[in-house]
Parts: C-alpha cells; structure tokens; sequence
C-alpha cells in the first residue's frame, strides 16, 4: 500500500505529524522534494523533535528516504541524524544516488540573490535550495552519487567553481572564501561520501522503493511545502524550486503515476492559513512587517490585528527554521479547490482546529471576486490572484473543550459547529475528512479513517 501526504496550502500545514499519526503501518517513509528548508515538528511519547531534513518516520523506526527529488546538505544530515542519536534512537536514513548535494557556494549565492531580487524575493530561507535546483537544471549539479566517486567528484567542482567563483566576485562583488575553494570542497565532501557509503546510505531509489512494495511493505511518500508554493502550480514567482504536489511525488521517489495512483493521497489542511514570504494573501488577517504587501506597522491596529495576533500566538506561527513570524489569515477555500484538483485528493486531515477555539465567528474566502466575475478557484498567475477580493461565508464559533477527550471518544465528540465547519469543507472540495488535528500530540487527533486499512 502506498500513501501520498501532501501540503493543500502555502506549506506548514503539519505534514510531519500526519506522517506520525499513519507512520506505525508504514514501512518505509520517503521525501520526494525538497531540502533542509523543509522544517517540521513531530511530537513522539511526549518528546518533541525539530527535524529539517531527515524523514518524519525516522523518530519511529522506520526507514526513511530521501528521493532523487530532494536536495540534499550533508552537514544537515548527519547533523541531525548525530542529534536523534544522542537521543537514544537510531535512525534508519536512506539517500537516493540520484539526489543532488547543496554545497556551500549554493548557501552564499542564495543569500546574495535573494537580497538582490527586492520586490521578487521568495521568502527563501537561504539555505541554498534555488541555486541547487537550477544547477540540477543546467546540468551542472553534483549529486549523492557523486560523492562516492573522487575523481567525478572532483571533476565535477573543477567545471563549476569557477563559474560559481565569478559569479560572486564579478557580477555581485562579494570576497570569496573556502566556500568556493575547490580543493576545501573537495576534502569536505569526499569525506561526506565516504560516510555515506560506510553507513551504506547510498541507494538507487526507484528500485529500492518498487523492491520493497513487491516484498508487501507500506510505504508513505511525504511533501514538504505546499500546492500553492509548487513551482509550476503555485503563485509563481512566490514558490519554492519543486513540486509538493502528487505529480512530484511519482518524479521525486522514481515510482511510476501508476503506481503511486493505486494508493492514497491525502491533502493536509491547516484549518486557516498561514505563510512566510511577500506576496498577495486575500484572506489575510492584519499583517507583519516586511512580508504584507504595502504593510505599515505603526499604523497598524484594530480588531483585525488583534484577531490576527491572537491566531499566530495560539498556533505557535513562527518559522520552525526561520524563527520569523507567518502571516495569518481564514482558509481560502478557491486555494483547497485547486489543490484537491491537482493533486486528486482521496481525504483530507485537517489540522489545527483547536487554534480558532473560543472564537464568536469563523469565516471562510468561500470565493473570489476578480473584475466582477466569481473564481471558484486560483488564477493561473499570481498578478491576477493579487487582484482577487475573497468572499466570504462566517460560520458560528466553538468552545474551548478538553480536546484530549475529544481525540479519545471520536469525531461526534467534536463540537456541533465544529463539525459543521468540516462538513462544508468536505462538501465543497468532494473530499471525506480522515483525521482532525486538535493538538500537536499524535494522540490529541480525531481519527476517523486509517487509509492504511
């Protein structure tokens, strides 16, 4: 059996905790795009793990993957993979060959572009990803492969430090270091290939992952990000360098659309919406400095910024790699449509439910209106959703309860008007609900389908 877990939104929706909620009947978990810029928080017997990179499953004993998709820094890798065993655990990590490395000069580049891009920056958080995805592009890339072979290895950076050396001196006038001394990388890396291949890390993914299905194990395929910040079918150029979405998940693990359409691929909804980066957000609440389009903070004030601070304070909306504070804003319904849509969605988790607890009112962007006609869903470019007015439908608010006795007794448990906000979730996108988010504990959600079973 396989199973797809996919961001619906602009990415932190809580993918990490879906993983662990399901993770027990999978075998095998694997990211299929994707780098450490990916951060996420899965909470296992009470304690709580800040992953980036390595695979959710891994805090589980399972074997986690890292597709061809993914880029790959090593430093983070064995970072973290040192750091889970210094917490008694021993993590079973695999690293697709096919996977490109992100190396230094790619982590200096990306922070000098993204500066100089101004209006058009992404929001990155500078860790290297663009750069490493555009030399995956321009055929100049190094990948996991590479660096299990010396001479390639070291051929590899003969070609491209150079270009990479001019490029920081001559076009953007910035004093080079070790980062882009080839004779540094080389001994760095080859030493990385050389754990990598001791630990016996190395694997040709599509192989290992279709050897595994036809032994009968359960594999779970896992996005980072989200649909909407997808490079081909999110708000461009406001988007990461890979696809989150399903059609990633076949490209990034190697396994075919036919295989991965046997299983499930389910959407994880955040139960309003949150983002890091500039850019146009119609059902936006309030703003925060320096990522709100046309955002003045002093002047700053009202119901609507108290509503805003009061969801980013109780959501804990603050980058897990960042530390920078996310804008918040109702679920945007047209954003869920289109992601249902290109991804095919078999069920939905919604998560964060808990978070609009107390609240009088919870509205709903049901709609956009955009030169007095009606979207149902996205426009296909990000002007024109900068342009769109969200409509919207307000539903009757819920209580605060003891949410830990809502997850123990099921889905009726939860409040009326709680229920009614889902219900019209799942009429609206003909998608069922599997799980509900009440908590960050795996055992503070509502399970109402196993999609495993």
């Amino acid at each position: 059996m396989i199973v797809t877990i996919v961001g619906s939104q602009l990415g932190d929706e809580g993918k990490g905790g879906v993983v662990d909620l399901y993770g027990d009947a999978a075998d095998v978990v694997v990211r299929y795009q994707g780098g450490d810029n990916a951060g996420h928080t899965v909470v296992s017997d009470g304690e709580k793990y800040k992953l980036s990179l390595v695979p959710s499953g891994a805090v589980r004993d399972k074997v986690g993957v890292l597709g061809n998709g993914c880029v790959v820094n090593p430093e983070t890798l064995f970072s973290e993979i040192d750091a889970l065993r210094e917490r008694g655990l021993e993590p079973d990590v695999r690293v697709a060959e096919r996977a490109h490395v992100i190396l230094p000069y790619h982590r200096v580049l990306d922070g000098i572009e993204e500066d100089e891009k101004d209006d058009l920056a992404a929001g990155t958080t500078k860790r290297g990803i663009g750069p490493t995805y555009e030399d995956k592009a321009g055929r100049r890339g190094i990948r996991i492969g590479d660096l299990l072979d010396p001479d390639t290895l070291r051929e590899r950076l003969e070609y491209v430090v150079p270009q990479k050396r001019a490029l920081a001196e001559d076009v953007f006038g910035v004093e080079t270091g070790e980062e882009f001394d080839v004779e540094h990388l080389y001994e760095t890396y080859r030493e990385y290939g050389e754990r990598i291949a001791d630990e016996g890390m190395a694997v040709d993914c599509g192989t290992y992952l279709q050897e595994r299905i036809d032994a009968g194990d359960n594999v779970m395929l896992e996005g980072a990000q989200g649909t909407s910040i997808d490079i081909d079918h999110g708000i461009y150029p406001y988007v990461t360098s890979s696809n989150p979405t399903a059609g990633g998940a076949c490209v990034g693990s190697g396994l075919g659309p036919t295989v991965v359409g046997q299983g499930e691929v389910i959407g994880i909804v955040k139960a309003y919406l949150s983002r890091v980066g500039t850019g146009p957000l119609p059902t936006e609440l309030g703003g925060v400095e320096g990522q709100t389009p046309g955002y003045d903070s002093e002047a700053a004030e009202g119901e609507e910024e108290a509503l805003a601070t009061y969801i980013r304070d109780e959501g804990g909306e603050y980058g897990t790699v960042t530390g920078r504070p996310r804008r918040v804003g109702w679920l945007d319904i047209p954003m869920l449509r289109h992601a249902a849509r290109a991804s095919g969605f078999t069920g939905l988790v919604v998560n964060h439910l808990d978070v609009l607890a107390g609240l009088d009112e919870v509205n709903v962007g049901h709609a956009y209106e955009r030169e007095g006609e009606e979207l149902l869903t996205m426009p296909p470019t990000t002007e024109q959703w900068g342009e769109c007015e969200a409509t919207f439908r307000t539903f009757d608010g819920w209580p605060e309860v003891d949410w830990a006795e809502v997850a123990a007794e099921g889905y009726e448990a939860l409040p009326e008007n709680a229920r009614t906000y889902l219900e019209y979730l799942e009429a609206e996108l003909d998608v069922p609900v599997y799980a509900v988010g009440v908590g960050p504990g795996r055992e503070e959600t509502v399970v109402v389908e196993d999609p495993f079973e």
